[in-house]
């Protein structure tokens, strides 16, 4: 049976959303990447042209694609290490990215650093340490400089639900609290800290009531429903811009592997991941796009394209590219120039 145009047109109109057509084909086109990409590198780790492990974000997208969207190219982001997402839509070229996981000397890093701790100066984002949480204490350094200095800049801090007991994290939030700092933490609770259930390391249902204790609001939020989390985090966004001090968003999602590509997680129970499948941030979104004509089959496919070709460009350039010599290990120990130079650098 043919639709009618007219009525199918009034429906949309009733479909409301928070964004332009135009924007929501772009964050669905984030999201389409970070996807694909992530699942090509757990290929290439089976292939063993990764060296180390690897930490999938598949299935939890939307907690950093949608932050890292709605953020300004100026926000200092602080990732940790299953923040893929954040470095593919703040725009780190794959090519450097999958030379940084095959530690390859033209990698971000140069072939010095663990896997998946994409970051870059020039992208504003903090390269993550392994310490769980470090990076929170250097982002909400970065916030205090923003309020200093007087600018409307923000930061964006990145961490599980598991690194919400390391001592860092609290100092950190508590003075990002007393300072009313202009910052928004994302919390990603997958429920699993590597093989610890959540309900084992914290007597709470909800980890962003720790927000509290700290002096400003805490919020629990569908990880995995990229509208609820566009809204959340822009209106967080907006109250940090705004002067009116932190937000801390938890992002309740789930990791459909393991804690990394060598572990095989099989402490979770079956029902559990599958019950969690069928909550895929990506057709959800999809499917609302597609609903409200925003999106169609078509548009996919030219993505899908546009993406593997850029990928399989980038393992060229990484799989082609050298190693480092040994006696490099000792370059880039110190930053060149004064301590003055480098925060000039930073400000640029």
């Amino acid at each position: 049976m043919p639709v009618n145009t007219k009525i199918a047109s009034k429906t949309r109109e009733k479909l409301s959303a928070p964004f332009s057509a135009e924007e929501g084909k772009k964050l669905y086109y984030y999201l389409l990447k970070t996807r694909t990409v992530d699942e090509a590198n757990r290929k290439f780790f089976r292939q063993g042209k990764l060296l180390g492990t690897y930490f999938s974000a598949v299935g939890q997208e939307a907690t950093t694609v949608v932050p890292t969207f709605l953020s300004r190219p100026t926000d200092a982001i602080g990732p940790s290490h299953r923040e893929i997402g954040c470095s593919i839509t703040r725009g780190i070229p794959l090519k450097f990215m999958l030379a940084h996981l095959m530690a390859k000397r033209t990698g971000m890093d140069k072939g010095k650093c663990h896997p998946c701790h994409y970051g870059g100066l020039e992208y504003r984002i903090i390269t993550p340490a392994s310490t769980m949480a470090a990076q929170t204490i250097v982002v909400t350094g970065c916030a205090l400089a923003f309020k200093i200095r007087g600018e409307d800049n923000i930061g964006l801090g990145f961490f599980g639900e598991g690194a919400t007991a390391q001592a860092g994290w609290h100092e950190a939030m508590n003075f990002a609290g007393v300072q009313k700092l202009p910052i928004v933490y994302i919390c990603q609770n997958n429920l699993w800290a590597e093989s610890v259930p959540a309900r084992l390391q914290a007597a709470i249902t909800d980890y962003s009531d720790r927000a509290k204790a700290y002096g400003f609001t805490g919020i629990t939020i569908d990880g995995n429903d990229v509208v609820q989390v566009y809204v959340t985090v822009k209106e967080a966004i907006a109250r940090a811009r705004k002067g009116e001090g932190p937000t801390m968003v938890e992002c309740k999602t789930y990791r459909w592997y393991g804690h990394s590509e060598i572990d095989p997680a099989d402490y979770r129970p079956k029902d559990e991941l599958e019950a969690w499948k069928k909550k895929d941030p990506l057709p959800r979104f999809e499917k609302y796009l597609t609903d409200r004509g925003m999106l169609t089959p078509a548009d996919k496919t030219k993505m899908l394209a546009d993406i593997e070709k850029e990928l399989e460009e980038a393992f060229e350039f990484a799989d082609k590219s050298p190693l480092p010599a040994p006696e490099e290990a000792l370059e880039d120990v110190y930053a060149p120039g004064t301590f003055e130079d480098w925060v000039k650098g930073w400000l640029k």
